[in-house]
């Protein structure tokens, strides 16, 4: 699929066109994932419910049966489960790095390869996470590694 992206600077709204000779599967999916609107993430803490910013998130994890969200105002209960918070933050750049854990791309700081069969994740905000041997490979490729 070819982008072009045109600047105008009389243009007062973003306007898109799609010239296609014939509507695909393809086209079909853009067009859905266009007019979709991006489902919202809530967490929860001392008491009150707030909209959260996926792209404030550092790391999204599984313990004791609860899910949370660690964000730069703080950690966030969720109420879902954690397949559940990947599925809304599918096609942000968040990774899955074991079974009970996400973890934000742009949060990351550096990867060290050094440990034998897995990965430390050291994030912008302090915080470290390992990645899982099964998902190792997945990383890598990621990584271009």
């Amino acid at each position: 699929m070819k982008v072009e992206v045109v600047l105008d600077a009389a243009c007062t709204e973003p306007e898109l066109t799609l010239r296609t000779a014939a509507v695909t599967s393809e086209v079909e999916q853009l067009l859905r994932r266009l007019s979709e609107q991006p489902p919202l993430l809530c967490g929860e803490r001392a008491g009150r419910l707030e909209v959260l910013d996926p792209d404030a998130l550092a790391r999204v994890y599984a313990a004791a049966g609860k899910v949370y969200a660690v964000a730069e105002k703080g950690e966030y209960l969720l109420r879902m489960r954690l397949y559940e918070a990947e599925a809304r933050l599918a096609g942000r750049r968040f990774v899955r790095i074991s079974h009970s854990e996400l973890v934000n791309l742009d949060w990351a700081e550096s990867f060290d390869t050094s440990l034998s069969g897995t990965i430390c994740v050291r994030l912008k905000n302090g915080g470290a996470s390992y990645v899982s041997r099964r998902y190792v490979p997945a990383i890598k490729q990621i990584l271009g590694i």
